[in-house]
């Protein structure tokens, strides 16, 4: 035969193999019968014959035996669309006396479910029932139960389901078979103990007793028939029924411990408004008095944490931070209110991680080292920070700052891990250590007295212990977290009861029916003084007191207390340093990039802001350190700045002052063009009468010398601290009143050409000329186009004081900004005239000598051009500061040409050839002039 086709059972008896287990005999037999029928179907065996043309295949057999509908033993046998049997039943039976298996009951499934049990043919080893069997052994042998008037419920993780396992079908969990938290324990009993200080005390419920029911609540999803028990009124629940009819005893709970738990249990609470006081459930979403009406805490929300936490990294400049957390409710909502911490902040979330029983905690640290964060927030419970920890030391993590959240900063255990020291330094928040007296006298009796373990064994689900071996000095040396919570959860819910009942006479009012709604609505108004702390709830059932202890790991492996942040009645935080010994040997730094130097702005370098480059603010521009670092600010215009610079300084302002040297000489060439210029009028004003007078322009040349004064003026404006006003000055004399001489040379040349050339001629033209003062007439006009075109100029365009700065970065030069549109005109005017005067001097060339001006005139006017043309260019390439000085220059030299080179001639022939001013000399020219044309 084949492999694993051989029995070597024929020696068997028919009777052996009948008597036997006859258990999934049906199930095989109808399991051949289906495939039968399925074959049956496929081969078309209705008529009586199958059709062998047909070849049949497995897949066409399974479509046949998924629509099985055939009876086999007066059973109809079909599958769902699972394939699982949509028959059959179960029976329940009882190994009797004679050691078979008895049927007493059967459970249906189909067509509908069905359960029933006889009661009456079991025959009970024990003879007597089990309560009865339980009240052998005392009710108060047990640590979850007390009776009492009023009951509380208390949910502690006495153990905790590390692993939960996917489960089929409902199954009430063992919690005693669980990891065992002797840190819960404690907690557990504080609970017990704070119930008997209550019921021993003759002031808080002098004449009612508390009493208690406690479970072990060691799963978040598993843990149901102890809350069940908890709500059932004789067994039952009837969330239809009217309240306050068929209430649940139970007047408050005490618990959990967890988020997670808190949220699958506390809408059940919540139904019947059962006050439920948690001593540990943080999680945000408690506050909302909306989902959440009848919770109340005794410890501070996550937000509360993350301030200190927060505080903590502020105060040691920590900005690059990995935050890893327990992936639960509790840890999930801790990393959402770090992040929103944190916003606007200069801490950045570097990594952050959600931990559980299936993390690799090796690439959770590759990754952290990848980052090079030194700072690392653990925001998980004990059980899960243990392994976190445990972990990095065997992966020989060095060097890092732990943050510990409330949830495990005072363990006992992990200071005690061979090579804790070596992974750095570990800093945490906690709630104040308080002493709570007679609870060690408590523990010490409650631990010295014998317990039968029977008794705990007969309890409900989930009240068993086993922990009877526990040694008081072991119960009193574990993790002390949380224990005032559970201490003022108790006497929160006591004092509202005390309220309820009117106990304040020295007697409660036992004719008071108390319902847990109206215990409620005295614990919102709680405010008593428990251990010279102020206990009171805010409007979202979260306290309004206490502080967090700051703690550090000693060497000692202490939790010893560095700081301490306050929360009432102000907030006040503050942290020792010199009482933290640093692994490093100083304060660790936690950072993506080193801080920029001073004078240098951040420049970003990936998605977070706190890793970024250094650039050196350039000239001109400074970083303000209180101001956005991630931008150079420019200096004012009157401020000036070397690069990296933190701030600007103010521009040394220059301007020529009158006490230059440069301007003092100018000055003084200007009042002596002044002094010169009446000499020269009054010199003509003697010789009036005289022909060089009368030539040179007779009256027209105090016009001319009246005007050069006026245009002297200008001169003096450009010294001094620039305003609009001198701005102004600076040409509009100067332009106006220059525009005279320019046009009584014009005409002047034009007069002496006119009477030798052309007046013969023209002679009508030339009397209309003289008719109409044709000189005066033209010089009116050149003046008032001069006077009107710069007035609309300076309306429109005025030259302003200006902060010239691109020379010299530390320096301002005020001078004035000209507009070049304004003085278009006005410039063209005076070049237009100069060009008149060039074409009617040209023209008079071989004139007599005495009125020959075209020498003169013309070489006026090119010295003008040749001055400005020097002193423009002088002035485009010179320094600001000495642009008014050779612009005041440009216009003196330009008065001095006409005085000097025009009017200087005429004088010196007046006083020293005075016979060449005679009339007798001009006629004699005029006659050698006629000749020589008629020649």
């Amino acid at each position: 035969m084949f492999c694993n086709q051989v029995c070597k059972c024929s020696s068997l008896k028919p009777e052996e193999i009948l008597n036997v287990d006859p258990s999934f005999n049906f199930p095989v037999y109808a399991a051949v019968h289906a495939i039968a029928h399925a074959l049956h179907n496929t081969l078309q065996c209705d008529s009586g014959r199958c059709n062998r043309n047909i070849t049949a295949y497995p897949y066409m057999v399974l479509a046949e035996l998924k629509k099985s509908n055939f009876t086999l033993l007066n059973q109809s046998v079909t599958f769902d669309e699972n394939g699982d049997p949509n028959y059959g039943s179960y029976s329940i039976v009882f190994w009797n006396q004679s050691a078979d298996a008895q049927e007493i009951g059967f459970h249906n499934f189909y067509p509908n479910l069905y359960f029933f049990i006889d009661n009456s043919k079991i025959q009970w080893k024990t003879k007597e029932s089990f309560l009865h069997e339980s009240a052998q052994c005392t009710v108060q042998a047990s640590e979850f139960h007390l009776e009492g008037d009023y009951l509380l419920a208390g949910l502690f993780d006495i153990h905790h389901d590390s692993s939960p396992v996917v489960q089929d079908r409902p199954e009430a969990i063992d919690c005693s078979s669980k990891p065992f938290i002797l840190s819960s324990y404690r907690r557990f009993q504080l609970m017990r103990f704070s119930v008997e200080e209550i019921n021993n005390s003759t002031d808080l419920l002098p004449n009612v007793s508390l009493g208690y029911e406690i479970f072990d609540h060691c799963s978040d999803i598993n843990s149901f028939p102890g809350i069940l028990k908890l709500l059932s009124v004789d067994g039952l629940i009837q969330p239809w029924a009217e309240p306050p009819k068929n209430l649940s005893k139970v007047m408050a709970v005490v618990g959990t411990h967890t988020s997670t738990q808190a949220l699958t249990v506390a809408p059940l609470f919540m139904m019947d408004l059962i006050p439920m006081v948690s001593y540990g459930a943080a999680s945000s979403v408690f506050s909302r008095k909306q989902n959440f009406p009848s919770f109340l805490r005794t410890v501070h929300p996550n937000k509360d944490v993350i301030e200190v936490i927060v505080n903590i990294m502020q105060h040691f400049n920590w900005s690059w931070v990995a935050f890893l957390h327990i992936d639960d409710d509790y840890g999930n909502d801790g990393r959402e209110l770090f992040i929103k911490k944190i916003d606007g902040t200069e801490i950045c979330l570097a990594y952050t991680k959600g931990l559980d029983q299936h993390t690799n905690y090796s690439q959770v640290f590759r990754q952290i080292e990848a980052q090079k964060i030194t700072t690392i927030i653990v925001f998980a419970p004990e059980w899960t920070a243990e392994a976190l920890i445990k972990s990095a030391i065997q992966q020989n993590v060095t060097n890092k700052v732990w943050i510990a959240g409330d949830g495990w900063s005072l363990n006992k255990e992990l200071p005690k891990e061979k090579g804790i020291q070596n992974i750095g330094t570990i800093l945490g928040v906690s709630e104040p250590k308080v002493t709570i007296p007679r609870f060690s006298d408590f523990i010490h009796h409650s631990k010295g007295q014998t317990h039968c373990e029977n008794a705990e064994q007969s309890m409900f689900c989930n009240q068993v212990c086993k922990c009877s071996s526990l040694k008081p000095e072991e119960i009193l040396n574990v993790d002390p977290s949380f224990n005032f919570p559970v201490y003022a959860a108790v006497h929160a819910i006591a004092h509202a009861l005390h309220n309820t009942l009117q106990c304040d006479s020295g007697r409660c009012n036992r004719n008071i029916t108390a319902y847990p709604y109206m215990v409620l609505a005295e614990l919102k108004k709680s405010n008593f003084t428990l251990l010279n702390q102020s206990v009171t709830f805010d409007e979202n059932g979260d306290p309004n007191y206490g502080s967090y202890s700051i703690v550090f790991w000693n060497q000692s492996g202490d939790a010893q207390q560095i700081g301490f942040h306050n929360f009432y009645p102000n907030l006040y935080f503050f942290i020792n340093n010199s009482k933290i010994q640093w692994k490093t040997k100083e304060v660790p730094t936690s950072r993506c990039s080193q801080e920029c130097d001073e004078g240098s702005k951040k420049m970003p370098d990936g998605i977070h802001r706190c890793c970024f480059k250094c650039e050196i603010c350039p000239k001109g521009t400074y970083f303000n350190k209180t101001g956005n670092p991630y931008e150079c600010i420019n200096c004012k215009d009157t401020e000036w700045s070397a690069a990296g610079s933190t701030s600007c300084n103010l521009r040394e302002l220059e301007f020529v002052l009158f006490t230059d040297s440069g301007a003092i000489l100018i000055m003084v060439g200007a009042c002596s063009y002044a002094v010169l210029t009446v000499a020269m009028s009054v010199l003509f004003a003697i010789n009036y009468n005289t022909p060089v007078v009368r030539s040179a322009g007779g009256p027209m040349c105090f016009l001319i010398f009246g005007c050069l004064c006026l245009s002297n003026v200008s001169v003096f404006f450009y010294f001094g601290k620039p305003t609009a006003s001198s701005c102004v000055m600076r040409l509009l004399p100067f332009l106006l009143f220059y525009t005279v001489p320019l046009a009584c040379f014009v005409v002047r040349s034009f007069q002496i050409v006119f009477i030798f050339k052309i007046a013969a001629k023209f002679p009508n033209f030339h009397s209309v000329w003289i008719k109409y003062h044709g000189q005066w007439l033209f010089i009116t006009v050149a003046f008032v186009t001069q006077a009107l075109l710069l007035l609309f100029g300076n309306m429109f365009a005025p030259p302003k004081p200006h902060n010239e700065t691109s020379w010299y970065p530390d320096k301002t030069f005020l001078v004035c900004e000209m507009n070049i549109k304004a003085y278009v005109g006005p410039m063209v005017l005076l070049v237009s005239l100069c060009f008149l005067c060039f074409i009617f001097s040209y023209m008079g060339k071989d004139l007599p000598k005495n009125y020959n001006e075209a020498k003169s005139i013309t070489f006026c006017l090119l010295l003008l051009i040749l001055t400005w043309i020097i002193f423009a260019t002088g002035s485009r390439f010179n320094e600001p500061k000495n642009v008014p000085t050779t612009n005041a220059l440009a216009h003196l030299f330009s008065l001095y040409s006409f005085l000097l080179f025009y009017f200087m001639p005429k004088c010196y022939i007046i006083i020293c050839q005075s016979h060449k001013n005679t009339q007798e000399y001009f006629q004699g020219l005029i006659l050698n002039y006629t000749n020589t044309i008629s020649q």
